[in-house]
């Protein structure tokens, strides 16, 4: 998927972090791929805050505007500026899309950071992956994630799966909204619990964006996106298969777990994505699924 050359960027809610050093990436010699099994990509372990956990005291840089970043072209062609576009996109369909779903609705900001940072859950470094912090409502990306999807999970990363990745985490922003975090029981883990739910549900909820994301215009009126090609669907969808708890499992340690799963296999994960891109956000209801239809 392309951003149209013509389209205008806001330059609203994406703030870009200076390079922090003092925190080591990784953790007592893990690879990436074994530190994401345990922490899975912290999704759930962050949403568990919101639900009586205590959040993080750490301080957080407010970090600046993105820079060089004021058309479609300029976010096909750098990776921050595609997120500053993403971010537009977004922001356009949830403010429409959450009043229709009985959710009050607040747009997050997306810090981009380089290898740590620190957030109102806590301090993170750039192994943890993406993550949406629901105490200070931001979304966390060192875009070098992208980079890693293609060597450490194996996936095609080409542009449309990096728009996923940023709905995926909004999802996460939508559900901490509606209240879905609080009421959510992340204690108990396998493929039909309530922390897989939660994360399938934010799949649907990227699908959603993207299944309408070709009607978000800038102020100016220029549709922000172009149509959806078929190599570019099916770059997304080899993204979310490549984050499957199976998948990560399977190269991590040998073997695959169920009981053990926080965020879907990579069937689960796929299956909620194009329920939400060809059904949009009211068939998202993950937690209303019987465990057989999950």
């Amino acid at each position: 998927m392309t951003f149209n050359d013509d389209a205008k960027y806001s330059g609203r809610g994406v703030r870009k972090s200076g390079r922090r050093t003092g925190l080591a990436v990784g953790g007592g010699g893990l690879g990436l791929v074994a530190i994401v099994l345990l922490s899975q990509l912290l999704g759930v372990d962050l949403t568990g805050l919101v639900g009586g956990g205590t959040s993080g005291t750490s301080s957080q840089s407010e970090g600046t505007a993105l820079t060089n970043c004021e058309t479609g072209a300029d976010a096909n062609a750098d990776v921050d500026c595609r997120v500053g576009l993403t971010y537009d996109s977004l922001d356009a369909y949830w403010a429409e899309q959450a009043p229709a779903m009985g959710i009050g609705y607040a747009s997050p900001t997306i810090n981009l950071f380089e290898q740590a940072v620190d957030t109102g859950c806590g301090s993170a470094t750039s192994a943890v992956g993406p993550f949406y912090c629901p105490s200070d409502q931001q979304i966390y990306l060192d875009t070098a994630f992208y980079d890693e999807l293609r060597s450490q999970f194996g996936a095609t990363a080409g542009p449309l799966s990096q728009l996923y990745v940023v709905g995926h985490e909004w999802g996460h922003h939508i559900q901490n909204l509606a209240g879905t975090f609080a009421s959510a029981d992340t204690s108990q883990t396998g493929p039909t619990s309530d922390a897989v739910r939660l994360e399938v549900q934010a799949d649907c909820f990227a699908g959603a964006w993207l299944g309408s994301a070709t009607e978000t215009t800038d102020a100016d009126g220029v549709p922000l996106l172009e149509p959806i090609t078929d190599a570019q669907m099916a770059d997304a969808l080899n993204a979310a298969s490549a984050i499957g708890d199976d998948r990560i499992q399977e190269k991590a340690q040998g073997q695959v777990n169920p009981e053990t799963w926080t965020h879907g296999s990579s069937e689960q994960r796929q299956k909620w994505f194009q329920t939400g891109y060809t059904g949009g956000a009211g068939a998202c209801d993950t937690f209303a699924a019987a465990d057989t239809d999950l």
